[in-house]
């Protein structure tokens, strides 16, 4: 690491009213930071890219509770410090084997001169774009303060296109949106779906990730990493100015955070490029946050699993063990006195089903859900000891269930459904995870599902976002993976703790049995929720046509491909063995298809419309391509050149029928072998709602004979 440190000489010269503009640009110089302070003394930043305007002159500083100036104008510059960094690390999952830190690093010390009290703004500068953050030094003069609102600006120099979903303090599950900034206020009520918990903020509040495009072609994407003892930040729409503000979620009493010196906010990211691919390639989210804090991480291991989940998520059998029951005491009811339902679907006779399938077909793990008590009065009571993660239902035989997976070579994933009562949890965690280390569970789903409790928190605050990160580290003490739904969305903190290996965070695959997601959903999904990580989507829908009566919008060729579009190092096959029996062919890819990746290439990339990404397994050096598309038929066309040259592959395609579409025939695919090389390029047709999934793999002689070569 570099490191010149400098004083501005020229701090007091003012031109129009505002102190002189310092500039730092990104290591290739496609990008410009300015940073001034404006006439007021407020700190502004704007940033441009190959010239052009991508944030206009926007101000920073927040507003704190109880005091009479707020940390938002009067500063002078103290000090400045200059920082770049050049690194390679190595993520212990993700979608490449290595990832390069290159950044120009300004730090800025504030002073704010009635007060004495200190900011300082860190920014740093990568050749994909921006991330900056607040900083609060040790002082006298500020010990603990609270945050009444932070007003971070982000200035749009247009009415860009963007994929958006309603600002709320409790949930993430909204399909999203395709419109003009300018039209979000008008929108905003069809776009509030129903959902278990819900707190929509404003007409024209909306959610980090946001995804946009400008006129001109820019693609600009505005999130947060490293979220840390902090709220998590909503974006809040002047749609008069275009200039986006942060609104930060409250606890109960209104306040968005409690912070002592020294302390820190977020980074606040801004990533931009001239494609789609642009926005996926970059690592920023990631190298915002710090490298791992675990030593040892030879447990962490990704997985491919199956579960007691899709049956009830589709109504075909439940989570509780009895309909007798209105109201549940642990300890006190008891189970053998009341007539099971005979819908439930944790039973040890059930689960022995799983596990022989998985073992059968190479999967790593089973998940089940409802095995344990209360499942009966868990949901919209506002019932504080709800569950004790220990005690299982008479029919689940936790025991003898650990011992057949064992003799099967399968792990048991074990499920943790809060109901939003995070200090019940709290309280059983330490026993509940040990009981997951004495029946060998290495991963546990947790959930957060309905109104937080204690009442009046926010699954998103300052409170709830702690929570979620003790539950993580306190299982990396028990060496267990944490899979967390309905938690705040993931910013990066996965590099610091990778046994966060991934999170639901979004509206999922459950939504296409509660009445389906938009057809297009999986093509703005790796442009919003997974700049923050990796998400447990559940894919591998084959029946379409599910037992409750609702339709998965989505071709069988597209539920194949989300294997690879939808990078997660813990993947589901979320449908019914009996499902796979039917499609045995297609059942091969989901078989076949790697979790760990060496490289990653984002062959074509246009959010709401389609997305092409390749990858290389890590182990097997074998590729596979994803293709996931929007509302509309295409053939699209792709290039081979990623290969190495000079060698032949055989290439494995799953692809949708020329007849396919989501609604109408979404079963009909095709399955081919073609001989390709680095010279090869693709020509592919995707149905509405459709896609194709490819297993590439170097050939001998031998397996090329009778094997066309692709046209």
């Amino acid at each position: 690491m570099r490191i010149s440190r400098f004083i501005l000489a020229f701090i007091f010269t003012i031109s129009s009213g505002v102190l002189s503009a310092q500039e730092i640009s990104s290591p290739d110089g496609s990008f410009t930071l300015s940073f001034s302070l404006d006439a007021s003394g407020a700190p502004t930043y704007q940033l441009n890219f190959k010239d052009q305007p991508v944030i206009e002159s926007s101000r920073l500083g927040l507003d704190l509770i109880n005091d009479s100036v707020d940390l938002h104008m009067g500063f002078r510059i103290l000090d400045t410090e200059t920082t770049s960094l050049d690194e390679t690390w190595n993520p212990v999952w993700g979608e490449e084997s290595e990832i390069r830190n290159h950044y120009q690093e300004f730090l800025v010390k504030l002073e704010q001169v009635s007060t004495e009290r200190k900011l300082n703004i860190r920014f740093r500068l990568f050749d994909s774009g921006l991330g900056f953050r607040y900083e609060f030094p040790v002082q006298e003069v500020m010990g603990h303060f609270a945050i009444a609102e932070e007003l971070t600006e982000f200035a749009m120099t247009g009415d860009h296109t963007a994929f958006w979903i309603p600002g709320d303090y409790d949930t993430q599950e909204y399909d999203y949106t395709e419109s003009k900034l300018s039209e979000i206020r008008d929108l905003m009520e069809s776009a509030i779906t129903p959902n278990a918990s819900q707190t929509p903020i404003s007409e024209t509040a909306v959610q980090t990730a946001l995804m946009m495009k400008s006129e001109e072609g820019l693609y600009i994407n505005i999130h947060e990493a490293a979220l840390i003892d902090y709220a998590a930040m909503h974006l809040e729409l002047n749609d008069k100015q275009m200039i986006f503000r942060s609104h930060l979620t409250p606890d109960a009493q209104g306040v968005k955070g409690y912070l002592y010196t020294p302390a820190q906010s977020p980074w606040r990211t801004v990533i931009v490029g001239e494609s789609g691919a642009d926005i996926l390639a970059s690592r920023i989210t990631y190298n915002l946050n710090e490298p791992s804090k675990i030593d040892e991480t030879a447990w962490i291991k990704p997985m491919k699993y199956l579960g007691v989940w899709w049956e009830m998520i589709t109504g075909q059998s439940s989570w509780a063990y009895t309909d007798e029951l209105r109201a549940v005491k642990l300890g006190e009811t008891d189970y053998s006195k009341v007539q099971p339902n005979g819908k439930h679907g944790a039973t040890t006779e059930n689960v022995k089903k799983y596990i022989d399938f998985a073992a059968e077909h190479g999967f790593d793990g089973v998940l089940v859900e409802g095995w344990n008590e209360g499942w009966e009065d868990w949901f919209g009571n506002s019932k504080d000891y709800v569950f004790d993660f220990l005690s299982p239902y008479p029919d689940f035989d936790l025991e003898g269930i650990a011992a057949y997976a064992k003799s099967k070579d399968v792990k048991m994933i074990m499920h943790h459904e809060t109901s939003s009562s995070v200090r019940n949890y709290e309280r059983h965690l330490d026993e509940a995870y040990q009981l997951m280390k004495d029946y060998d569970y290495p991963a546990v789903k947790s959930g957060y599902v309905g109104n937080m409790l204690p009442r009046g928190e926010h699954h998103y605050s300052q409170w709830l976002v702690n929570h979620y990160q003790y539950a993580v580290e306190k299982a990396a003490e028990y060496q267990i993976m944490v899979n967390a739904h309905e938690a705040v969305r993931p910013t990066g903190v996965a590099r610091t703790w990778p046994n966060l290996i991934a999170n639901e965070s979004a509206r999922g695959t459950e939504y296409q049995a509660f009445g389906g997601n938009k057809a297009n959903h999986v093509t703005v999904l790796p442009f919003t929720r997974q700049i923050g990580g990796p998400m447990d989507y559940t894919p591998g829908i084959f029946e379409m046509d599910v037992f409750n009566g609702s339709h998965v919008n989505s071709t069988l060729a597209n539920q194949l491909a989300l294997y690879v579009t939808m990078y997660s190092p813990l993947q589901m096959a979320a449908d019914y063995p009996e499902n796979y029996k039917r499609f045995p062919d297609a059942f091969q890819f989901i078989k076949d298809v790697a979790l760990d990746w060496e490289k990653s290439v984002y062959l074509e990339a246009e959010p709401g419309y389609y997305l092409t990404i390749a990858r290389k397994a890590k182990e097997s050096g074998e590729w596979f391509v994803g293709n996931v598309n929007g509302l509309d038929g295409r053939t699209g066309e792709i290039p081979f050149d990623f290969l190495e040259e000079r060698k032949t592959y055989i290439a494995e395609i799953y692809s949708d029928a020329s007849d396919a579409h989501f609604k109408t025939n979404p079963q009909a695919y095709e399955i081919r072998k073609v001989r390709v090389d680095s010279k090869s390029v693709l020509e592919q047709f995707s149905a509405p709602g459709g896609g194709y999934a490819i297993r590439i793999y170097e050939a001998d002689k031998s397996e090329l004979k009778g094997v066309k070569k692709l046209k």
